[in-house]
């Protein structure tokens, strides 16, 4: 699978059109608000979570919803001889669905948009490692039945449980009596439509926090490890650059340096 092309968006006044000459795949994946695009005389909405694959040589355009601001990722690729493992790219068609795997997916496309920016050595052959990683995810999605309702509403209420107890040591008994059901259910359901397990979920969260404090706040790294949870700094380390890719102390720096 051969990256060729990587964008993100965000603005409410894009428009463009895609000739049936373009030789490569599309992926959009919407990470906030919603934009519109028309493929075979159809118009596919797309909303946050949801994503868009379109075959090469289709014609396209697509367009923001007027005076609303979205922001999506768009990549262009070459699925090469990857089309024999993965059904959605053996399609003659455009396919779309909403994931239930936003956070792992959004977090993937984050990390290939920053190592495609910053074009460190061998960064492409890194981006096309986790655009195949994303294709697993979004296949599997795509084989397994639909998510209910239902089901999806019990891992929201699981979500929102964590995002309160994020800073604390979060359980499956926690998480199952949450929902009313047994612990191994709970965590079984949440791998399931999530993608990750609890516990990445749980630092995932943290570590966004942490983003956040290191760029806005006057605490040390070790005040904000211990604040989110984390005792032994060197631990918050190993995992904040393992989800980032950065360490800490760079994003402290470029708080100091916007600061002088």
């Amino acid at each position: 699978m051969q990256l060729l092309d990587f964008a993100y968006d965000k603005s409410s006044t894009w428009q463009e059109e895609v000739p049936c000459e373009q030789a490569s795949w599309t992926m959009v994946f919407v990470s906030y608000g919603r934009c519109t695009y028309t493929i075979e005389e159809k118009k596919q909405t797309l909303e946050k979570g949801q994503w868009l694959l379109i075959p090469a040589h289709t014609s396209h355009h697509g367009r923001s919803v007027p005076t609303k601001i979205h922001e999506k990722f768009v990549l262009h690729f070459d699925p090469r001889t990857t089309g024999e493992l993965f059904p959605l790219l053996r399609q003659g068609s455009f396919s779309s669905r909403k994931t239930g795997k936003f956070d792992i997916i959004v977090d993937r496309l984050r990390l290939m948009y920053r190592g495609w920016q910053d074009k460190q050595p061998y960064y492409k052959v890194l981006c096309e490692a986790h655009l195949q990683e994303l294709f697993v995810y979004l296949q599997r999605e795509w084989d397994q039945a639909a998510v209910t309702t239902g089901t999806s509403l019990l891992v929201e209420q699981m979500k929102g449980y964590i995002q309160n107890h994020y800073r604390e040591h979060v359980t499956k008994e926690e998480l199952g009596s949450c929902i009313g059901k047994s612990p191994n259910y709970a965590a079984s359901l949440f791998r399931q439509v999530t993608g990750q397990t609890i516990s990445e979920f749980v630092n995932m969260t943290r570590i966004k926090t942490a983003v956040y404090m290191l760029r806005h706040s006057a605490l040390t790294v070790t005040e904000i490890a211990e604040f989110i949870g984390y005792n032994d700094p060197s631990y918050f380390y190993r995992v904040f650059r393992k989800i980032t890719g950065l360490v800490p102390t760079e994003l402290v720096s470029d708080r100091e340096t916007i600061r002088k």
